[in-house]
Order: structure tokens, then C-alpha cells, then sequence
């Protein structure tokens, strides 16, 4: 059985070599488009999915996984929840009162949006991060 460093001789990498190869690669925000169109329609978007007059997988490539698998949950949560009711899906009236974003580090955004619906006004807060040339959102808040 080789040891170490007879393996280091012949030409093997590390794991974590390969994974940081191969995993996404931070974009900086200079190489990346205004990030403002981005969060509106994404707010839009997150929005109508959890009304469920949206697919939550048209949204699939706009989210990183975990991101993703929240917003999958919730969404599956509020049609549970409108069946329960016996109310339809319909799409919502909303509009972005206000959007506010900050850059914390180079390539990171974080951003909320005021929005206002018929029943109530929320806030939708979204990171976003630069990765493999174009923003993801990493994590998603509806309050």
C-alpha cells in the first residue's frame, strides 16, 4: 500500500483540490450586470410561486440549492394551506414600494423590497452572490 507522499510522487490531488475546481467560482461585481432588475424580478417571481400561479422550478436557476429547497417548502406549505381553504390560486397585485441594497464584500449584494399587496405590506430580504458570472440568490426572507 503506498504511502503519502508515494501518492504525492505519482501525480494524485487532494479531494478538495478537484471540489474547489470544480465548484462555483466567485464572479466580482464589476463583471456582473446591475443587480436592481435582478431583485425586483426575482421578488416578482418568489412572490407569484407562493400565490401558485408560478412553477417554484422557473425560479430553480436564479436560487442556489438550499435557497431553493426553502422556497420549495414554503411554497408547498401555502398551497397546502390555500386547499385547506378552498381557496383558488390567483395571481397577486403587488408593487415594490421601495428597494434597498448594500454590497457587504465584492460580489455579494444584499437587498430588501418593500412590497405592498392588497391585504398587507411585507418585506422580501435577498443575498445575492456572484457566481460563475451572473447573481444567485443565496438566501431568500419573506417577512
Amino acid at each position: 500500500m503506498p504511502s503519502g507522499s508515494a501518492r504525492a510522487s505519482v501525480g494524485f490531488r487532494e479531494p478538495f483540490e478537484l471540489n474547489h475546481f470544480f465548484a462555483p467560482q466567485r464572479t466580482s461585481a464589476a463583471a456582473l450586470p446591475d443587480p436592481e432588475p435582478f431583485v425586483r424580478n426575482l421578488t416578482r417571481g418568489v412572490l407569484e410561486a407562493l400565490a401558485g400561479v408560478r412553477e417554484v422550478d422557473q425560479l430553480a436557476r436564479w436560487l442556489t440549492e438550499d435557497a431553493f429547497r426553502r422556497l420549495v417548502t414554503r411554497a408547498n406549505l401555502a398551497t397546502r394551506a390555500r386547499s385547506a381553504r378552498g381557496v383558488p390560486a390567483k395571481r397577486p397585485v403587488h408593487a415594490i414600494l421601495s428597494l434597498r441594497q448594500q454590497s457587504p464584500a465584492d460580489g455579494v449584494v444584499e437587498a430588501v423590497a418593500v412590497v405592498q399587496g392588497p391585504a398587507r405590506t411585507r418585506a422580501v430580504a435577498i443575498r445575492l452572490e456572484g457566481m460563475d458570472g451572473r447573481w444567485r440568490a443565496t438566501s431568500l426572507a419573506i417577512l
